[in-house]
Formats: C-alpha cells, structure tokens, sequence
C-alpha cells in the first residue's frame, strides 16, 4: 500500500536507501511529511537527519526506493516544477562574490519567471515581504559577504521564503543565530505555517526547540525512524535515552505546556 494513501501528505519518502557512494546511511527506511503541518526531524549526530532532507528535496538520489512529492517521484519531475512546490534552506551555502542581499533575495523568484518576463510587481511584493519577515532590509544593499554569520543566515532564509513555496525543508535553519534571533525565526516559521498553511519540515538540535515548535517530530537513530507524532504524544525519557543515550527528566514547558527535555548529566543520577 502507498505510503500516500492515507491522510493528507504531500511529500514522502517510501523504502528509500541512502547512501554517499559506498558508505549507506539509511536502508529501507519511510517516512510522511504531513501536510500544513511543522514537522522537526530530530536525533543525534551522524543519524541520517540531513541526509534524509537531502533527499525530501531531490538533492540526493536514493540508491533504492522512492521521494514523491504530490504522488510523483520527484526525481522524474522537472527541476522549474519542483523548484516551485519545495523550497530549500541547506545548511550551507555559498553566495557569488560581491552579491547584494537584495540581489541574493531576488533569486527565490527565478522558479516563477519564464524567459523574458519582466520583474512583475508580485515579485517585488514577495521579495518585501522575505526582507521584512527576516529583519534584513536595513542591510538590503550590501554585499552578502560582509555580513556576520547570523546575518548571513538571515538572508537565506528570506530567499527561500521569497521562493513562495507551499513546502519549505529547513536544514538546520538556527545555525549561527543567538538565542533571541532563534526563537524570533523559529517563531516566524510557526506563523508562516499557522497563517499561511506551509508546510515546514526542519532539522533542529535543540530537542526543546523541536518540542515546543513543532506539531509532528520525527525521532531518528542509526539511519532509522525510532517514533513519529507530536511530542507531547512520543516525547519521554525513555525514548529520550533510547535516540539520544541521555538521562533526562520530562516536564511541562510552563509556556507553551509542551515536553521540557531537563538532562541529568553525568553526577545527578
């Protein structure tokens, strides 16, 4: 049975293995974004996380299996197609030498432009809106890379929000960023899905962060899904111990009343 038969999922991956040449990281292995939903993959380091949202965005081909995006295998799909169904924030990128952030920002619109086609006015109203949501547009006409790290960061994120997709994979999207600017773009994320019915898929560290933001978490160990569903539904400290080797105790985030990961540490237990 597919794994889209069920419920509303507009990107799967389905007995997909992944591997970077000989080296595989992931084997058999299905998993369902829910659609309109803010899904978080979570686990520990070197656990297929970024590998599996390489794949949910067509930019590893999997060895065996299949990604489908809308019921499609999204490899046989053209790359303009997919570009504008499915945004991408990698966790690295690299911006031309010189470039403008204004510049850079503009290039989320290329998947909605044909040949020829002038800069139309909602370009320009998405191009606003990515600078304004992201706090960037004071710094607008300077070169991305005299930038700081967090600022950078900032400014990949409003290019793939100017892309206007309805899916939104996000790789490690707080790398670099203190804790206010964290919070202040994870807290733009949630009111992108809640108000505008995006889709966001993210990879987070943070295992609070994930609790608190996300409506679906998917826990992942050993190239493996370990559980799936909302956190206040798998989040306890036994699976906590199982992904992560951590002993922690589970309490209730006294504002968002989600589960609070509180680690013991090695001398207090």
């Amino acid at each position: 049975m597919s794994i889209l038969s069920s419920g509303a999922i507009a990107l799967a991956a389905q007995s997909v293995t992944l591997a970077y040449e000989e080296k595989c990281i992931a084997e058999d292995l299905s998993v369902a974004i829910p659609e309109g939903k803010f899904s978080v993959i979570v686990g520990p380091n070197a656990c297929g996380k970024s590998t599996l949202l390489r794949a949910l965005s067509r930019l590893l081909v999997p060895q065996s299996g299949q990604v489908l995006l809308n019921g499609r295998d999204i490899q046989q799909q053209a790359t303009k197609t997919v570009a504008t169904q499915l945004g991408l924030l990698p966790q690295t990128a690299t911006a031309p030498d010189g470039i403008r952030v204004i510049d850079l920002v503009a290039r989320g619109r290329y998947p909605h432009q044909k040949w020829f086609q002038p800069w139309s006015d909602a370009d320009q109203t998405a191009l606003d809106e990515a600078l304004r949501a992201t706090d960037t547009q004071n710094f607008a006409d300077q070169p991305v890379d005299q930038l700081s790290g967090g600022q950078r960061q900032r400014v990949w994120v409003a290019m793939a929000l100017a892309q206007q997709t309805p899916l939104l994979l996000l790789d490690e999207p707080t790398t670099y960023l203190d804790i206010a600017h964290q919070i202040e773009l994870l807290d733009l994320f949630q009111r992108l899905n809640h108000d505008n019915g995006q889709t966001m898929v993210a990879v987070l560290h943070d295992l609070n962060h994930a609790c608190r933001y996300a409506d679906y978490l998917i826990a992942m160990k050993d190239g493996q899904i370990v559980a799936t569903g909302h956190p206040s539904e798998i989040i306890t400290a036994d699976l906590v111990r199982q992904v992560f080797g951590l002993e922690a105790l589970i309490i209730d985030d006294p504002v968002s009343h989600t589960p609070m990961i509180v680690p013991k540490g090695r001398y207090h237990y």
